[in-house]
């Protein structure tokens, strides 16, 4: 059976798509179509608040983005020299908050050590975070895009946790998305399941989907990453049929596999 995948590629330098290799063993038959172009915006003043960690409580990562923003700033030799003499040390005696897995793994790159990454979304980390941080301590700094959920900024204001937002990258849809959208759907069909990633995925892809499935839309099963996602797709008028109970490729081809199992029933 056939499943689609609406998401970034893993970067290329990482080996095969996790989620493409653990659907694989299920038997899947699965293709991944980019949906999302970033743009990073104010690196500048990204390091120089890096550049401080005197200033700050942590740091707070809930999207691999951000820590690619970091990572472009850290192209630049003196400041890569400048992060790995002191920087990096100085972060590593604070925590560095994570909403999981892929987020996780890109901290360590940098060379911290995350926090939270069993979290799986933003309600729970920042139900972590509360449990770990202080009233009135110093500010997280919280590197996100435009379009972050006000969530977790709400909770932790509310248990008097200071956090400072800093917008590095804008979300739009990928320039070939529909032409990728329309040439699946005439050379492959119909897929077995839809997977969305992102609230952004939902809004980029739905109206494409719908036009190119037409009256078969029914026979999809639309499956989820996480409760924010789902809740976007259900706002949007689809029927979940499946939430990943965590954002990992387990979890969700598990989940897929129960949803189609039941399909067949």
């Amino acid at each position: 059976m056939k499943v689609l995948l609406l998401k970034d590629p893993k970067d290329k330098d990482s080996g095969p798509d996790p989620y493409i290799e653990e659907l694989g063993l299920y038997g899947f038959e699965t293709t991944l179509i980019p949906v999302l172009s970033f743009e990073f915006v104010s690196l500048g003043s990204l390091f120089e608040k890096l550049s401080h960690p005197e200033a700050y409580g942590g740091l707070v990562f809930t999207s691999p983005r951000a820590l690619e923003a970091i990572k472009i700033c850290l192209k630049e030799n003196s400041k890569n020299e400048a992060w790995s003499k002191s920087l990096k040390q100085r972060w590593n005696n604070k925590p560095a908050y994570v909403v999981g897995k892929a987020t996780a793994s890109l901290v360590e790159e940098i060379g911290l050590t995350p926090q939270g990454e069993k979290s799986g979304n933003a309600e729970k980390l920042s139900e972590y975070i509360c449990s770990r941080e202080k009233p009135n301590s110093s500010a997280l700094l919280f590197p996100c895009g435009a379009l972050k959920r006000e969530l977790l900024p709400t909770v932790l204001g509310e248990k008097g946790i200071p956090l400072e937002s800093l917008t590095v990258y804008q979300t739009t849809q990928h320039a070939d998305l529909q032409e990728s959208l329309s040439s699946y759907f005439s050379q492959q069909g119909i897929p077995a399941s839809i997977v969305f990633f992102s609230p952004s995925g939902v809004k980029f892809c739905l109206q494409h989907i719908q036009k190119l499935s037409g009256d078969f839309i029914s026979r999809i099963k639309f499956a989820a990453i996480g409760p924010t996602t789902a809740e976007a797709m259900e706002a949007a008028g689809i029927q979940v049929s499946c939430t990943a109970q965590s954002p990992t490729p387990q979890d969700l081809a598990t989940g897929i596999q129960k949803a189609l199992q039941l399909q067949n029933c």
